[in-house]
């Protein structure tokens, strides 16, 4: 059986990319109450920044294994799926 190359999605994954993006809404709620020193608010903004990143290679790694199980042959031609009934 041919192996293919999209990366696997392992229960572990999605619930890291959960966490994160939870962490991420929780800490954006804490800078947005303005109670924060400047100090935490800096602290808060890098790591939202490293979950945001985190959160949009997991997105980025699900976009490219659709596109594969879309056509595995040819990944860059492949079509978004549209389930709207015209």
């Amino acid at each position: 059986m041919p192996k293919s190359s999209a990366p696997a999605v392992t229960a572990s994954s999605i619930a890291e990319f959960e966490h994160s993006l939870d962490e991420l809404e929780q800490l954006v709620t804490r800078m947005e109450g303005g109670e924060l020193s400047l100090d935490e608010s800096l602290k808060s903004f890098e790591r939202g920044i490293g979950l945001y990143r985190h959160c949009q290679t997991a997105l980025e790694q699900a976009e490219l294994r659709v596109r594969l199980l879309l056509d595995p042959a040819t990944p860059e031609t492949s079509e978004p799926f549209d389930s709207r009934i015209d």
